[in-house]
């Protein structure tokens, strides 16, 4: 990997770092502002909404320019919204504004690694790409409490009088907004490349026919298919995991929130893991290989029932995290290539983020649907442990006969 390469990681790194820490920063906020407490997941469906409603125009948007400016000007839509957050405006929409910011810097991160890497690399790339972002996981949600801690802006206020009237929320903002003014200025410093597949018309009917085709391509070019197919239900199902642990870590473990959050981190620890192995280990012929990961890591989420030790737990956890980073990794490269190949990587990444983001509304409808019902937390983690092993066991089954070398 060249330095190129390395400038647009530390960019999406530090884009995601600010993304996340600005999450526990609005919670904070809103619990200032006494808001409901049903506003704080809302927060999540707000931003996830961009994605899919912007699906149709965000793919075009970064094919029709250098992705490295695509990056730029998406960076600073989430800064906008970040300070819209400080000067008052209500943090739901705030955060909505960085969701749209983020829903246009998703095709552009990935889509720039086809246009400026060989096909052989595009493995290894995802793999670093991958571990940058859930270290910008687990960093957001460590600096995030840093930042909310009282004693940290009274020991800066003392330096900085100017913050003395800031409340811990509003000085963790004006944190991040550093976080994206440096995030912004890597996206300057990336390699311009050449934009690929720009759109002949900008119109939004045009746009929004031009989506659909590409959805469809998408679906039926067989290695498209399936690497969607795995992608989507990997994203669906892993959300509304975290929420299952956090639960199941409060009822069965007896922690605290805290200490259910620290315990999510070992996933987000496992998937950097198994991100690495599948760069080191795994080719992008040899993508489709990795599926039986999936159906393994459905079994091991049934087995956290009969746990009850923190320890056990926490490597269980891991394992669960180790497995699907191995096996969504060069399935994202896949995806990648072959929406290079049929209809530029914006595009491909603009539905597979419709797609994903789809599936995690669908799914945590269904985990709210099942605790609406009184199901026990036992039972809704095989649910979905059983849902996960069987779907990948399905695409296992429909797509062993395709040869990714066959396809380019």
């Amino acid at each position: 990997m060249n330095f190129g390469f390395y400038i647009i990681l530390i960019a999406q790194f530090l884009s995601a770092l600010a993304d996340n820490a600005l999450l526990f920063a609005a919670i904070a906020l809103l619990v200032e502002l006494n808001a409901p407490s049903w506003h704080t997941p809302v927060l999540q469906e707000f931003f996830v909404f961009s994605y899919i409603v912007l699906a149709p125009f965000v793919g075009a948007f970064s094919d029709a320019l250098p992705k490295g400016r695509v990056m730029f000007i998406s960076n600073n839509i989430k800064l906008l919204g970040c300070i819209g957050m400080l000067l008052g405006l209500n943090p739901l929409f705030a955060y909505g504004i960085v969701g749209l910011g983020a829903a246009a810097y998703s095709p552009a991160k990935y889509g720039i690694l086809t246009e400026y890497l060989a096909a052989d690399q595009l493995v290894v790339a995802n793999a670093w790409m991958e571990g940058a972002t859930v270290l910008a996981i687990i960093l957001g949600a460590i600096i995030g409490g840093v930042m909310l801690n009282p004693t940290l802006l009274q020991t800066i206020s003392l330096e900085l009088p100017m913050l003395a009237g800031f409340d811990v929320a509003k000085f963790a903002i004006v944190l991040i907004i550093g976080l994206y003014i440096s995030a912004a200025a890597c996206n300057l410093l990336i390699p311009k490349t050449a934009p690929d597949h720009k759109p002949t018309k900008r119109d939004p009917i045009s746009l929004v026919r031009d989506f659909w085709q590409s959805f469809l391509q998408l679906w039926r070019d067989p290695l498209g298919e399936v690497s969607l197919a795995v992608t989507t239900l990997f994203w669906g199902a892993g959300a509304t995991l975290r929420l299952v642990i956090l639960t199941w870590a409060v009822l069965v473990l007896k922690f605290d929130i805290q200490q259910a959050t620290q315990l999510t981190a070992t996933v987000a620890i496992g998937i950097a893991i198994g991100a690495v192995i599948a760069g080191r280990y795994v080719s992008l012929n040899q993508a489709i290989k990795v599926i039986p990961a999936g159906i393994i890591m459905g079994l091991v989420v049934i087995s956290m029932i009969f746990v009850t030790s923190p320890i056990i737990a926490a490597i269980l956890l891991g394992v669960i995290g180790m497995l699907g980073g191995f096996f969504v990794v060069p399935m994202n490269a896949l995806l990648q290539h072959r929406g290079h190949l049929l209809m530029g990587a914006g595009h491909s990444i603009a539905v597979q983020n419709f797609n994903e983001n789809l599936s995690i509304l669908l799914m945590l409808g269904l985990y709210a649907i099942l605790d609406h019902a009184n199901w026990s937390i036992n039972a809704i983690t095989i649910v979905f442990g059983v849902f996960i092993s069987l779907s990948m066991l399905i695409i296992q089954i429909h797509y062993r006969h395709i040869d990714p070398e066959q396809h380019g």
